[in-house]
């Protein structure tokens, strides 16, 4: 199938199989752990008051934020006899009311402890509920979040804050032995109210990192398995409040912008999240966005009894009074997502609704939510109701972009960077997405086995990739090259295809490297891959089959929207190839450099040749060898193709006298050029020779 004969796949057809193989999943943050903890009862109604009186946390929501936590029962309705809330009733009748009221609707927090048997441990969980969750790709109807404060009952003291966030494959926010006394603060992210922690000085700022005299809001780990960013704490933190631009997507329901539904009457386009922060879909820019605002403090709630003037004040209520409402209803939800198939398929992903909290792991063993392993082993330590930190596999990498590289010549190198706006990472086995943070992507509890990443972001393309984890890996999963994943901007874009199906051996895996940039893409391959790259790079694509055999091909993309290979090969004829191409390119660029000059063969001494003449030459010379021995070895003529490889080998120690006499004489950027495609023509010649497939 061509480029031109891409079809998408339609939402509606996606979400009835999605629904079928049980893809929904809930909000919020799942459970992660098998591992077994003691039983809990719930804690004595009183003594349950005093700690979430104790406890009850100070919410810092962003000055845009549309959606409070509120009390669902106000649009308790009936379905089949079973009390429930429907997702449009909520919706739209929080978003009337809040608009004839000076300040959010019935703000409500809900409670519900519990202790462990035979443990003076008991957590007192917080839960809070709005009725619409709108992030930059998930986003559904209804949204319970919580945070579980763990205390020691003999001590009275504060043992472990949780906060939760995206999913059960997100890390959550956690914080180890807080100081006592110290009511536990949320900031609520934007749309999503997921839910970093403050326990720092300054109250409505998340701090990730030790400042000075000040401590870090979480105490997760850092990341491992990532050279660069290993200093990183492995927690979703607050984006926005970090410096990261988050982008937000419009929420469709039926292929239409939600607001223009016909339940929704109250719900207009300015009813969702702002403007300034919004996007219609990621493939409406050409460039990643460079003008999103970030966070700022708007409403505050806080406990009933608090003497803070400008906070609202919410109830806190006993869950027990919402645990007849049976089930939190609504039609699904969905977002493009593209694959870089041959064809542009278009995932169309979800989350239906937040589910019931009350029949949720986690509501009755609050240490299924614990994702951090050194936080679980601390408790477990000092308690024998909490079980050891199981196993977890973990799939990490850090996104970045691919922009021109000033050090190669115009067209024809590359450099990464910080991609600079946040992206979203799916794993199609966990057809949920992740929201990156700080730029790096972490899916945590995922199956052992192969898997397919895909990574998107406004404004550049999507990247795909096979991943597999073993479980028996004593580390994280990285994805990328050494868990690098470059992104490109759409405007600079080219698309790589390559179709195993016209190979002349099986292929099993493709890796993509640039002049100055070095490997960007080294994955198995998939059934039909399709890869973007930067126009502006100069590539070698490498493939390998099942006989470990190798193939390399030349693909200089400027002024392309698409290459396809669509008969690779491996073996001395594919690398011979590859070096003729290599070395015929470069002597092109230095013949090309002496015309312009206006040199002559001779120095004006006469006799002696022009060191750039001779680099352009020597160069020539490789190119010749190297189709003599690509053309020997498509006659099946190994011993021949090997001879014509040493003459390529030798020619090459020419070249690389040839252009330390030309230093003086070369630009820097044609020099580093010709340096690099050096190597890579000496690794490429012995991979050759060595080749037992011609």
């Amino acid at each position: 199938m061509s480029l031109d004969d891409s079809t998408t796949v339609d939402r509606r057809t996606f979400l009835t199989a999605a629904t079928a193989l049980g893809m929904s999943s809930l909000a919020g943050c799942s459970s992660i752990s098998p591992a077994e903890d003691g039983k809990t009862s719930p804690l004595d109604e009183q003594r349950a008051r005093e700690l979430a009186e104790q406890f009850a946390p100070t919410l810092y929501f962003d000055a845009h934020e549309k959606w409070f936590p509120t009390d669902p029962r106000v649009y308790e309705t009936e379905q089949d006899g079973e009390p429930i809330v429907d997702g449009f009733d909520a919706f739209d009748g929080y978003t009337d009311r809040a608009k004839e009221s000076d300040s959010p609707p019935d703000p409500t927090v809900f409670y519900h402890g519990v202790g462990y048997e035979e443990s003076p441990l008991a957590v007192i969980q917080f839960w809070y509920y709005s009725t619409f969750d709108q992030f930059t790709t998930n986003f559904h109807w209804h949204d319970w979040e919580v945070l579980h404060v763990f205390v020691d009952t003999d001590t009275g003291e504060p043992q472990l804050y949780v906060a939760s966030s995206h999913s059960g494959t997100v890390p959550n926010n956690e914080f180890l032995d807080p100081a006592p006394g110290r009511i536990p603060r949320i900031l609520s992210e934007l749309g999503s109210h997921s839910s970093a922690l403050s326990v720092n000085d300054v109250a409505d700022r998340f701090q990730r990192f030790s400042l000075e005299d000040t401590f870090a809001d979480i105490t997760n780990s850092s990341i491992e398995g990532l050279e660069d960013i290993i200093n990183i704490p492995i927690a979703y933190g607050l984006p926005r409040d970090e410096g990261s631009r988050l982008p937000y997507v419009v929420p469709e329901l039926d292929g239409e912008p939600i607001y223009e539904h016909d339940r929704l009457p109250s719900i207009e386009p300015e009813d969702l999240i702002a403007e300034e922060l919004t996007i219609r879909s990621f493939a409406d820019l050409t460039s990643p966005p460079g003008d999103l605002p970030g966070r700022a403090t708007g409403t505050v709630f806080q406990y009933e009894e608090s003497d803070r003037d400008d906070a609202v004040a919410y109830d806190l209520v006993p869950t027990s009074e919402v645990e007849h409402i049976t089930d939190f209803t609504g039609p699904q939800l969905s977002f493009e997502f593209a694959i870089p198939d041959f064809a542009e398929d278009m995932l169309a992903s979800h989350i239906t609704t937040a589910g019931v909290p009350w029949e949720q792991a986690r509501y009755d063993d609050p240490a299924e939510d614990i994702t951090e392993p050194n936080h679980r082993s601390t408790l477990a330590d000092r308690y024998d109701a909490i079980s050891q930190p199981p196993s977890i596999n973990t799939v990490i990498a850090g996104i970045t972009e691919t922009v021109t590289s000033e050090d190669a010549p115009d067209g024809e190198g590359l450099t990464t960077q910080d991609l600079g706006v946040e992206s979203v990472a799916l794993l199609e086995s966990e057809p949920e997405a992740l929201p990156t943070f700080r730029g790096v992507a972490v899916a945590r509890d995922v199956p052992s086995g192969d898997h397919r990443l895909t990574v998107n972001g406004p404004g550049v393309e999507p990247h795909s990739e096979s991943v597999r984890v073993d479980e028996e890996a004593s580390g994280p999963t990285t994805a990328g090259v050494e868990g690098e994943i470059p992104l490109v901007a759409r405007e600079h874009s080219m698309k790589l295809e390559i179709d195993p199906e016209g190979a002349d051996s099986e292929l099993n895996a493709m890796a993509i490297e640039d002049d100055f940039a070095g490997r960007i893409y080294d994955a198995p391959l998939l059934d039909r891959d399709g890869v973007y790259l930067h126009q502006g790079g100069a590539y070698t694509t490498e493939v390998r089959d099942t006989d470990d055999e190798l193939g390399a091909y030349r693909v200089n993309p400027t002024g392309q929207g698409r290459v396809r290979l669509s008969e690779p090969r491996t073996g001395k004829a594919s690398l011979a190839t590859y070096l003729a191409d290599v070395a015929t390119e470069t002597s092109a660029a230095v013949a090309a450099l002496a015309e312009e000059d206006g040199e002559t063969d001779s120095e004006p001494g006469g006799g002696a040749e022009n060191a750039i003449q001779g680099l352009a030459r020597a160069l020539e010379a490789v190119g010749e060898a190297a189709q003599r021995a690509a053309d020997q070895a498509r006659a099946g003529d190994r011993g021949r193709a090997d001879e014509s490889l040493r003459t390529v080998q030798e020619r090459l120690g020419r070249v690389q006298t040839r252009l330390v006499e030309a230093s003086d004489q070369l630009p820097a950027d044609l020099e580093n050029a010709n340096e690099r495609r050096l190597e890579q023509l000496n690794r490429r010649a012995d991979q050759a020779r060595e080749s037992s497939k011609v």
